[in-house]
């Protein structure tokens, strides 16, 4: 019985740290997202990996946050509705990351982030943009999340028998 104890305490104790390990970026940090900023020089030296959160603040209505290809991020063109509502956070997927703002000449003028995620294995480089280029300034993060996913599902399996 004691045993179980402590392997329940250990899978909470686990999961938080996993829960814990995602990072939460605020686009533009107080600037926000608007025109006139520069997104490459606000992402870049940022280490991003799969499951951080992007916060894109802005005026309700007047802008959107639209999550795009690649080829539809240089275009600056999408066929998609983006989100408009003032708050909106985004989840990285592995690999390139792309979002614009879809209203009038906002993204040709700037309003784009392109953004490259990690895979969260240990060591795995993640940048801020280019999306195909790690960062040169040493920026690693180390995360535990899949390691201590498996490590709960043991425990958790060892505990039921």
């Amino acid at each position: 019985m004691a045993s179980s104890s402590a392997l329940i305490t250990l899978l909470v104790a686990l999961g938080c740290a996993a829960a814990a390990s995602a990072a939460t970026f605020t686009v533009g940090d107080g600037q926000g997202w608007t025109t006139g900023a520069d997104y490459a020089t606000w992402a870049s030296g940022k280490t991003f990996s799969v499951g951080d959160k992007l916060v894109f603040n802005y005026a309700s209505q007047a802008h959107t946050v639209t999550e795009v290809t690649k080829s539809e991020y240089d275009a600056c063109s999408s066929n998609a509705n983006g989100e408009n509502s003032g708050a909106t956070t985004k989840t990285l997927k592995a690999g390139a990351n792309y979002y614009i703002c879809t209203i009038g000449t906002h993204c040709a003028a700037g309003m784009k982030l392109a953004v490259t995620a990690g895979d969260s294995s240990p060591g795995t480089p993640a940048a801020g943009t280019p999306p195909t280029t790690p960062s040169g300034s040493g920026g690693y993060r180390r995360e535990a999340g899949p390691v201590l996913a498996a490590t709960a599902g043991i425990l958790l399996k060892l505990a039921l028998f």
